[in-house]
């Protein structure tokens, strides 16, 4: 029988490698926050934000879910972002009152990255699981999720865990203990992520933690969250400090780190001493976004990463989102409910129950606003609300993000209030009934009001300021208008 002799087997095996290494240093740096304004993301060399509107977060750990038809969705309506869960936690039918939820999945169509046992008795369907062995299917999941959404641009927020807010996802997490066969995860389901008192989960967390590290490393559209909404369930500070710490460890080599996204809380607050691992300060329902203001001197991005639970009409989700950018935020991800397994494309019409909306025109309205950030120069603009200085009609508010002396953009919003029944009561004004004024400096400037609704340019005109205050009239709108204002 002919064998390789052992110098040559150390050869081969040394040439593989060195392929190996190589095609690892060829790959595009991670995404970054941008070293000229760290308010933003810089991604495969240009400034970036994240605009986007997912999915519930089930699209890998839901078997149903076609996330190629999905992603194809994301680019053909021109955003550039998704959330998806680890599958660490996974949701009943009834959870939230959300049909056809994704992060639901159908009996027997769960998939994490922990294998099946040889042991019946998981309660929706198949084995329990082995938290010492690896689900081979998932992890090829998971890679082709993650290489269809690099093949187009769209950057992933991969969500490690999430607490289990009752019992009945407590019940069906791969975590306890009575799902799985390693005989740890026999706690309350307050003290999964602590360091203290989780039962041996720990070294379970940090296992896996590792692993999908490693297995991603390769990837450049990627950041990691540590835990969805820590603010409940007990999850413990400390802990999300640790496995901030674990990404960060397992990641040591220069120029191949992920950023680190901690979930602060919902509508706002202040961070007083973010964690020097994380970079992205993500809350949830952040309006008015405030919290924008409130942490802007930590000089990370801040996202508003979750929408929802206002009523089922597009219009307080799309004045969420232009409030939150132009107020210096550099990441919103709107929960869209109209993704579900069999309607990929945003295409479920759900019932007025649902905690929040989502369908095609609003994800249209979005992509005007992407469009418009990425007309201007952001990454040299920074928030200044302050150069509005008369007063507005009651109720409505001015937001202003501007480079000094070049370039500005002017949003302005009513309260959009809902009604009883969670729909949304709008607000119109007449052409020349909001009048106000912009503090400019002396310039002929061209101005473009944009209608945020029909997402069109509704009336242009050249100005030729002296300096000093600026007095503005804005044509008609619905709720809500947008002006650009650039020096000629």
């Amino acid at each position: 029988m002919f064998t390789l002799a052992p110098v040559r087997l150390l050869l081969i095996a040394a040439f593989i490698l060195a392929l190996k290494v190589s095609s690892f240093s060829q790959a595009a740096a991670p995404l970054s926050l941008h070293p000229d304004n760290p308010h933003y993301f810089l991604y495969r060399g240009k400034p970036t934000l994240v605009i986007a509107s997912g999915e519930h977060y089930g699209a890998v750990l839901n078997l149903d879910f076609d996330y190629t038809k999905y992603l194809k969705t994301l680019t053909a309506d021109g955003l550039n972002g998704t959330r998806t869960w680890a599958g660490a936690y996974c949701e009943n039918p009834e959870a939230f009152n959300i049909a056809r939820n994704t992060l639901a999945p159908k009996t027997g169509r769960f998939i994490c990255p922990w294998a099946r046992s040889g042991e019946s008795g998981y309660p929706n369907g198949g084995n329990k699981f082995d938290l010492m062995k690896w689900d081979e299917a998932y992890l090829k999941r998971l890679h082709d999720f993650m290489k269809q959404a690099s093949d187009r641009g769209i950057i992933v927020e991969l969500n490690l865990f999430c607490p289990f807010y009752e019992e009945s996802m407590w019940r069906l997490s791969p975590m306890n203990a009575i799902n799985n066969i390693n005989h740890v995860g026999e706690i309350a389901r307050t003290n999964v992520y602590t360091l203290d008192k989780n039962g041996g989960l720990l070294a379970i967390q940090e296992t896996i933690v590792r692993k999908l590290v490693t297995e991603l490393g390769a990837y450049d559209n990627l950041y990691y969250e540590i835990c969805n909404e820590p603010y409940f369930g007990g999850v413990t500070l400390e802990w999300q400090h640790h496995i901030a710490d674990v990404i960060a460890e397992t990641e040591k080599r220069p120029g191949s780190r992920h950023l680190i996204s901690q979930n602060i809380a919902n509508v706002k607050a202040r961070v007083d001493r973010p964690h020097p691992e994380v970079s992205i300060l993500n809350f949830h329902y952040a309006a008015p976004p405030d919290t924008v203001a409130m942490n802007y001197g930590l000089n990370r991005v801040i996202g508003d990463n979750e929408t929802g639970f206002r009523g089922t009409n597009d219009a307080p989700y799309r004045m969420e989102a232009w409030d939150f950018i132009v107020a210096g935020g550099g990441l919103f991800n709107h929960l869209d409910y109209s993704f579900t397994a069999g309607h990929e494309e945003g295409t479920f019409v759900f019932p007025d129950s649902q905690p929040g909306g989502g369908t095609q025109p609003l994800r249209r309205q979005l992509r005007f606003l992407s469009q418009l950030m990425n007309k201007i120069n952001f990454l040299h603009m920074k928030p200044a609300s302050d150069l509005v200085k008369s007063n507005l009609p009651a109720g409505v508010t001015a937001r202003v993000l501007a480079e000094a002396g070049n370039e500005y953009v002017v949003y302005l919003r009513t309260p959009a209030a809902k009604g009883e029944h969670g729909d949304c009561r709008h607000e119109k004004f007449g052409d020349g009934q909001v009048v106000f004024e912009v503090s400019l400096p002396a310039g002929k400037f061209n101005a473009e009001w944009l209608d945020t609704t029909a997402c069109t340019i509704t009336k242009k005109e050249a100005i030729d300021h002296k300096g000093g205050p600026l007095k503005l009239t804005s044509p008609a709108f619905q709720d809500d208008i947008a002006l650009h204002l650039r020096l000629q």
